[in-house]
């Protein structure tokens, strides 16, 4: 089979296709057929910032082609998406049964791994700013997987004002299409009225004028891989406070609220309420070119490797 690895070689360029056996899956692991991959911005930053090689981790679905030896909620011919945390970039991916759930019917392939990480994400970094209906919500990297999906949670929820920020003029049209009332660019002096709640997707420098944009008493959320500072006299100034989210930690420690807001997705996206938005879907052999994208952050939600 067909497998992209990384060769470090500085500008996170080195990925390799090359043909290896196909994995056999271990106990509680299923072996799936990829039908589509997602990728992820923390996947794309470390090739770009380590040094060293790096295992190509990423949303898969597909159809169960195996399983291993105590699998029980899975069977071969399922279709199937979840979270691959190693050699995720190939034709047959192995996945834990507990990363794994089931495509509905009415599903692609490239609607899953454009929902349901990038939404779990969205919903958990939402909820984690404590929102009351009414509130003003601010999103950054609105424009990305995540980000167009927390847009059109802020909506559903209530919010009185969805303020959208990104990096480029050339996005706002992308954005209110997908519920936001005001879009602001990170370099504008001001990112208007203050709000309640902001949703942060990109750290590092933009944390400051994210802090800037609260309301007295508005919150924080921080979910990005970029790091970042936070100047704790902003934060006093507005009776203000930062909350870091993980969804990993979600799924480790909280197995039935992960499971109930994956269930949620798919029912929300039924109804029509979240709607996905994939920007290119780029062939498994071309994955550098799909990395270009993510890293010059031109996309305009999902990019997607296809097998």
């Amino acid at each position: 089979m067909r497998r992209v690895r990384h060769e470090p070689g500085g500008d996170g360029k080195g990925l390799v296709v090359e043909e290896v056996p196909v994995p056999e899956p271990g106990p509680g692991e299923v072996l799936v057929r990829c039908e589509a991959i997602g990728i992820t911005l923390p996947t794309v930053r470390k090739l770009r910032e380590g040094a060293g090689p790096v295992t190509l981790g990423g949303e898969v679905a597909g159809v169960v082609a195996a399983v291993g030896e105590g699998v029980t909620g899975f069977a071969v011919g399922d279709r199937v998406t979840g979270l691959c945390f190693s050699h995720a970039y190939a034709e047959l991916a192995v996945v834990h049964e507990k990363m794994a759930s089931l495509i509905p019917e009415r599903a692609t392939a490239v609607d899953a791994v454009a929902l349901v990480r990038s939404g779990l994400v969205a919903r958990g970094a939402y909820e984690a700013g404590r929102p009351r209906p009414g509130d003003a919500v601010l999103v950054t990297a609105a424009a990305s997987a995540v980000g167009t999906l927390a847009l059109q949670y802020a909506k559903a929820g209530g919010a009185s004002r969805v303020v959208a920020a990104v990096g480029s003029a050339d996005k706002a049209e992308f954005v209110r299409s997908l519920g936001a009332d005001e879009v602001v660019l990170y370099e504008d002096e001001s990112w208007g009225a203050p709000v309640d709640v902001v949703v942060d997707g990109v750290g590092g420098e933009l944390l400051g004028p994210a802090v800037r944009a609260l309301a007295p008493g508005g919150r924080l959320v921080a979910f990005s891989s970029g790091g970042g500072t936070v100047d704790a006299f902003e934060l006093l100034v507005r009776s203000a406070s930062v909350v870091g989210f993980q969804m990993a930690a979600v799924a480790r420690d909280r197995p039935e609220v992960y499971a109930r807001w994956r269930d949620e997705l798919w029912e929300f996206h039924r109804e029509g309420t979240l709607r996905t938005r994939v920007h290119a879907e780029i062939p498994l052999t071309e994955a550098a070119r799909a990395h270009e994208v993510i890293a010059s952050r031109r996309n305009l939600g999902k990019v997607v490797l296809r097998p």
